[in-house]
């Protein structure tokens, strides 16, 4: 199964949204972050490579027809050389409404990739 969409944007710059949008027409499941978190197997997966040890992609997306939010965002150029048909949809958001967003949610408690 290949990936039909690859979200390049960062996290708290309407992923979530773009997520159920993305399901909602038919595109999905669709791999977020909250996907990550959920799933012991994923969290190692993402952590080798964040420290240079890149998945195998079909493997990494396995059962899903999108991608969008963190790890994505960060290996979407690695993403879209493996799967070239896809379409890179980026989100941006006013970056002093994004930083405070990212202080009061997912840097709030000084967290969060644990």
């Amino acid at each position: 199964m290949a990936l039909y969409v690859i979200g390049a944007g960062m996290g708290r710059t309407g992923t979530y949204s773009l997520k159920l949008a993305l399901e909602h027409l038919g595109f999905g499941p669709c791999h977020h972050m909250a996907n990550v978190h959920a799933n012991p197997e994923q969290k190692a997966l993402w952590r080798a490579a964040g420290q240079g040890q890149l998945p195998t992609w079909d493997a990494a997306y396995a059962g899903y027809l999108s991608a969008v939010d963190w790890p994505t965002a960060h290996f979407w150029r690695e993403v879209s050389d493996h799967y070239p048909h896809a379409k890179v949809i980026l989100t941006v958001r006013d970056p002093e409404a994004w930083y405070d967003s990212m202080a009061q949610t997912i840097g709030h408690d000084g967290c969060c990739y644990q």
